[in-house]
């Protein structure tokens, strides 16, 4: 790709090969809310939108490891900005939630990114795996955004707001995304133990949904079962059931 005459040197653009992409981008970074588009680096934000099943040199993995240090400075500044008296604990524990794919991967969907990525039909026929791809697309396009300014300047705007719903979601609720951390701490706050978690598969898997079964454990006794399509799912429903039983307020605040 050339890049496009001009004679200020802060106006970064490239030229794209196909228009009709750009104006795709276009109406991306105003749903976004961005107007003053002469920064853009028209071929980054290209790339962050292009998937490893259609290109394996051409793709978004690169900008993502940069976006993924770019979100978690993002939700750092945010958070530090309005919330100065939480401990640092607290910080590091709403951040995990903020930059995880399941919070981006939503932010992602307000935007209908999965319209403007391009996927191959291999990946695309993975349901299980759009989630993953919105978010790992999304962090490419905060490392794009970046690197178009070495700034904050064109992510902050829109982003804050998303932000701020989630911090608040997860301060009224903090296992509100991560029930496994939370009966974690809890179980540490109050035995200084871990819960043990013993998972079994289901053969032949008649729902591959329910595929595994696990049961969350703390000083021989169950707290509580979940089923899930992977251990990591599966246990999330059991720390889930257990800690909304041990924790009856906050299945009330989710009533």
């Amino acid at each position: 790709m050339e890049r496009a005459e001009s004679s200020d040197p802060t106006n970064i653009t490239m030229t794209l090969p196909y228009p009709h992409r750009r104006k795709q981008l276009q109406m991306l970074l105003q749903k976004l809310g961005l107007t003053d588009l002469s920064r853009i680096r028209w071929d980054l934000l290209d790339r962050a939108l292009i998937h490893p099943s259609i290109s394996a040199s051409d793709n978004y993995e690169q900008l993502e490891f940069v976006g993924d240090a770019v979100a978690r400075l993002v939700a750092a500044e945010f958070l530090w900005e309005q919330y100065p008296d939480l401990p640092v604990g607290e910080f590091a524990a709403i951040r995990s939630i903020l930059v995880s794919d399941r919070t981006l991967a939503a932010i992602a969907a307000t935007y209908n990114l999965d319209r403007y990525l391009l996927v191959g039909e291999s990946a695309l026929n993975d349901r299980q795996g759009q989630q993953s791809r919105l978010a790992e697309s999304f962090e490419a396009i905060l490392g794009g955004l970046y690197l178009s300014t070495h700034n904050l300047e064109l992510i902050r705007p829109w982003l804050d707001a998303h932000l701020q719903h989630w911090a608040s979601e997860i301060r009224r609720d903090p296992a509100r995304q991560n029930y496994k951390a939370a009966l974690q701490e809890w179980s540490q706050a109050h035995f200084k133990l871990l819960p043990e978690y013993r998972v079994s598969q289901l053969e032949p898997a008649v729902d591959a949904d329910q595929r595994f079964v696990a049961e969350v454990w703390l000083q021989g006794e169950k707290l509580g079962c979940g089923k899930g399509r992977s251990i990591k799912t599966a246990e999330q429903a059991a720390a889930q059931a257990a800690f909304l039983t041990l924790n009856p307020p906050v299945r009330e605040m989710n009533a």
